[in-house]
């Protein structure tokens, strides 16, 4: 990805600096992109806690120059997106407004919890912040075997589709079902949501595209890989061994790359209404 020179977002909130970066405990209420299952909810599909490395160890300056260098990246993607979502709201008559990025180390506090570096990625209606352990970059490369820079900027631009959805009234809309419905029935609900993100990041990928040029070869396909990567089915088939469809919230592997590349492919907001898709009913 093409992002060197590239303006880097004054909205962000470096708390790396800040011993643990606050209290911890369970995660965001719309969370997206976790070490292995429920997301959200900072845990393993059994409710169970994730180990993490020790992240309170003194980062050499090999190890904090190269977290610098990812959060140089983090904000000039979000300076892109800025752009390109500034532009698209403008033409439909709205004003964007721009979220915070919070970068943290190891845990961290927002409107919507407390949340570790377990959680992953994730966005707070609440506050209007989207919240990023750089760590996970390695993560996703490593562990996830999703690498690449534009497998990162996926993974920012799909928090920034969280807010783009607050923005349009879907999270509230979301926050009055959680309870109303069973947990199963939101499940459903909540993959939905999250495939509208992965919609939305494709449609950021297509614009940004367009106004800046910033693909090289292969940036697609890294997307596309973290996408696979990630389905709940994958996560819960390599945490488990079996796979239990009725807890899925984010969607499968093959739901996920369909909806990030339909994004991409048409470019139009208005073809990513997932809620009222036939095959996720």
């Amino acid at each position: 990805m093409r992002w060197l020179g590239g303006r880097e977002s004054s909205n962000v909130d470096d708390r790396r600096g800040i011993s643990g970066g606050g209290l911890v405990a369970g995660g965001g209420i719309i969370g997206v992109i976790v070490l292995l299952l429920r997301f959200f909810l900072g845990g393993g599909s059994d409710g169970s806690s994730i180990p993490m490395p020790d992240q309170s160890q003194q980062m050499t300056a090999e190890e904090k120059a190269a977290d610098d260098e990812r959060a140089k990246f983090v904000k000039v993607v979000l300076g892109y997106t800025e752009d390109v979502w500034g532009d698209i709201f403008t033409r439909q008559g709205k004003q964007y407004q721009q979220p915070t990025l919070v970068l943290f180390r190891g845990q961290v506090q927002s409107s919507c919890g407390f949340a570790s570096a377990a959680s992953g990625p994730f966005y707070c209606p609440g506050d209007q912040r989207l919240y990023i352990d750089l760590s996970f970059y390695q993560e996703l490369s490593e562990r996830f075997r999703a690498p690449g820079d534009f497998a990162m900027a996926y993974v920012v631009a799909h928090e920034v589709g969280h807010h783009v959805q607050n923005l349009l009234g879907i999270s509230d809309k979301m926050e009055r079902l959680r309870g109303q419905l069973s947990q199963e029935e939101y499940n459903k609900y909540s993959v939905m949501l999250e495939l509208q993100a992965d919609f939305l990041a494709g449609v950021w990928a297509k614009h940004a595209q367009s106004m800046k040029n910033i693909l090289e070869e292969g940036d697609i396909e890294e997307a596309l890989n973290a996408a696979t990567a990630i389905g709940d089915d994958r996560l819960q088939k390599e945490s488990q061994g079996y796979v239990v469809p009725e807890s899925f919230t984010h969607g499968t592997s093959k739901q996920r790359y369909y909806w990030f590349k339909k994004g991409f492919d048409t470019g139009d907001i208005n073809q990513g209404d997932t809620f009222h898709d036939p095959s996720l009913q």
